[in-house]
C-alpha cells in the first residue's frame, strides 16, 4: 500500500510537470482565443481518454450507471475549469491566474472532504497547505513588471476591475478543480477503476466543450506554431497528464493530490523565467522555496509536532 501511494505521488508530479508547460506552450501561439485552446484541449483530451478506455468504460457501464450524479457533475466541473482557468490568466495575468486557480483547489478539496465524507483534516496537511499558499502568494508578488504604468481615472478603474474579475474566475476555476477531483475520488471509491471514471466524465466535458470551437476557434490551426501547440497541448499535458492524475486519486486523497498541484505554478514560473524570459525578484524564488517545502512534507514523512501531540 506505501507503494501504491509513493507511485501515486510520483503520477501526480509528473502530471503537474506537463501542466506547467501550458502556459508557455500557448506564448507561442498569443493569435489563438484563450477559450478556444482551453476547449480544444481538454475536449480533445477528453476524447482521446474516451477512446482509449472504451472497452473499461463498457465493462463498467453498470456501475457508471449507478452514479449519473457524480458523473454529470464532474463532467461539467473538468468544462468549465478551462474556460475559467485560461480566461482567469488572460484578466489578471498569468501568475496571479495560476496562484489563484491551484492555490484555492486545495482548500475547496479538503473543506469536501471535511464536510461530506466527514475526513479528518490532519495537521501536516494544514502545516503543507499555510506553505504552499504563502508560496504560490510571494509568486504572484514577486513577478517584475515591465515598463512603467501610467494608468489613471477610468483606465486604471477598468484594469483593476478586470483584475478581480480574473480572481473571482480564478476561484471557479479551482472550485471547479476541486469538484472534478472529489467526484473522480468518489468514483474510485465505489469500486469503478481510475480509466472508466477519468474517461466518463472527460468525455461528457468533451461534448460540452468542443462546439464551442464553432464560435472561438478560427485560428487553433491557421499557422503551422499554432498547429503544433494546440496538438501538444491537447495530447501531452491534457491527455497523458489526466491519465496519471487519475491513477494517482486511486491511492491517495483528493485533498492530497490537489496540494501535491501546487508543484505546477513553480515549474510553470522557471519555464517563464528560462524561455520567455520573465523576471522574478527574490519574493518570488522564497515563495518557490516554500512550495518545494509544502511538497517535502507531503512526500517525506516527518514527523510535525504541535503542543506535545505528534502527527503523520
Amino acid at each position: 500500500m506505501r507503494n501504491n501511494a509513493t507511485g501515486a505521488v510520483i503520477c501526480i508530479i509528473i502530471a503537474c510537470s506537463l501542466w506547467a508547460t501550458t502556459g508557455t506552450a500557448a506564448n507561442f501561439a498569443p493569435s489563438i482565443n484563450p477559450l478556444a485552446i482551453g476547449a480544444f484541449a481538454m475536449g480533445s483530451a477528453g476524447l482521446l481518454l474516451l477512446i482509449t478506455a472504451f472497452k473499461t468504460v463498457l465493462k463498467e457501464r453498470v456501475k457508471l450507471i449507478k452514479v449519473p450524479v457524480l458523473l454529470v457533475l464532474g463532467g461539467i466541473s473538468i468544462a468549465i475549469y478551462p474556460l475559467a482557468f485560461y480566461s482567469s490568466m488572460k484578466l489578471a495575468g498569468v501568475a496571479i491566474g495560476t496562484v489563484v486557480s491551484l492555490a484555492s483547489a486545495p482548500f475547496f478539496s479538503i473543506v469536501f472532504e471535511r464536510l461530506i465524507n466527514k475526513k479528518i483534516i490532519s495537521l501536516r496537511w494544514m502545516v503543507s497547505f499555510a506553505f504552499g499558499v504563502l508560496g504560490v502568494a510571494l509568486i504572484a508578488m514577486g513577478k517584475q513588471s515591465h515598463g512603467q504604468q501610467t494608468l489613471i481615472n477610468n483606465t486604471e478603474y477598468l484594469r483593476l476591475s478586470a483584475t478581480h474579475f480574473g480572481v473571482i474566475l480564478g476561484l471557479i476555476a479551482g472550485l471547479a478543480y476541486a469538484v472534478y477531483a472529489w467526484a473522480g475520488k468518489q468514483m474510485i471509491d465505489q469500486g469503478i477503476s481510475s480509466n472508466a471514471s477519468m474517461a466518463s466524465m472527460f468525455g461528457f466535458a468533451s461534448v460540452l466543450l468542443l462546439p464551442s470551437l464553432f464560435i472561438t476557434g478560427d485560428n487553433l490551426f491557421a499557422t503551422p506554431t499554432n498547429t503544433v501547440v494546440s496538438i501538444y497541448m491537447a495530447v501531452v499535458p491534457m491527455f497523458i497528464g489526466y491519465l496519471l492524475f487519475g491513477y494517482g486519486l486511486r491511492h491517495i486523497e483528493a485533498s492530497k493530490a490537489t496540494l501535491l498541484t501546487l508543484l505546477e505554478p513553480v515549474l510553470a514560473t522557471l519555464l517563464a523565467v528560462i524561455v520567455v524570459g520573465e523576471k522574478f525578484n527574490s519574493w518570488g524564488w522564497l515563495g518557490m522555496v516554500l512550495i518545494l517545502v509544502c511538497l517535502a512534507l507531503q512526500i517525506v514523512r516527518i514527523p510535525i509536532k504541535l503542543g506535545g501531540r505528534q502527527a503523520v
